[in-house]
């Protein structure tokens, strides 16, 4: 590509301001490209893939290094995993439900602010107890709920099929089931057991002492009202058939029991 683009390698490499300012145009001259070479839609899809793969990619670099960004680099790649799988499980499973925002990277203002409080709150510790981002076995045990939390979401969508969906359906389809097996015999809502636990896994693994309270106490506020609002239109796709369902299987999230009503 550089050598297409008219650009030398070397160019690309040199240091200071020369460097970057090459390095700048040949990365808009291959934007240009692509947005020529594949439809509007299929471009916007590309760039946010490649946008996780770069973060993924990074984070890989900063994890194998001794640099005290290490555990910063597990969360990187952790962040960027995330997203990325969200939107292929959903193409493999559901894809007449695909998007732009199957990625998740626009969910909501709430969740984009709370993001960025991680970050900040991990760059001013970092910067006045530094000895606070180094508690090795923490940050581990982070990255152990954050592997857990994943896997469970994405064995959640994998188990319900094309029944799973990031909207909350208020009519029901004709291919629209009632999902029992798997790790929905274990939770009623394993996809938001997954969620909770990986998002505070992601500030444990950061050491993050106040965001790991804030995010606790976000998710779980939001999940309640979430399953109540989804129970609802369960109750009212499936009837006693849910009612029967909700009171052997536990919602799975901690004082969360759904919501509270009978036919």
């Amino acid at each position: 590509l550089p050598l297409l683009l008219g650009s030398s390698p070397s160019l690309l490499a040199a240091p200071g301001l020369r460097g970057r300012l090459a390095l700048a145009l040949h990365v808009a001259g291959v934007n240009a490209a692509l947005l020529l070479i594949y439809p509007r839609p299929l471009y916007k899809i590309a760039v946010r893939a490649c946008f996780l793969g770069f973060a993924f990619g990074c984070g890989l670099l900063l994890s194998a290094g001794r640099s005290a960004w290490r555990h910063f680099g597990w969360y990187m790649c952790s962040l960027s995993l995330f997203h990325y799988s969200e939107y292929l499980v959903t193409a493999i499973n559901n894809p007449r439900s695909l998007s732009l925002d199957s990625f998740l990277l626009n969910h909501s203002f709430e969740y984009n602010l709370a993001a960025l409080s991680s970050w900040v709150e991990f760059t001013l510790e970092k910067l006045f107890f530094p000895e606070l981002k180094q508690i090795t076995w923490l940050s581990t045990v982070g990255l152990l709920m954050v592997i857990f939390g994943d896997c469970l979401r994405k064995a959640a969508m994998l188990t319900a099929g094309s029944n799973f969906n990031h909207i909350v359906q208020n009519e029901k389809s004709d291919t629209h089931t009632l999902v029992t097996s798997g790790v929905y015999g274990w939770f009623r809502h394993p996809s938001y057991v997954g969620w909770f636990y990986w998002s505070i896994g992601t500030q444990v693994l950061l050491c993050n002492p106040i965001c790991v309270v804030g995010y606790a106490l976000a998710s779980w506020r939001f999940f309640r009202e979430r399953i109540e609002e989804e129970e609802i239109t369960l109750i009212h796709f499936f009837g006693e058939e849910y009612l029967d369902y909700k009171r052997k299987v536990p919602s799975g999230l901690p004082f969360i029991k759904g919501v509270k009503l009978e036919l």
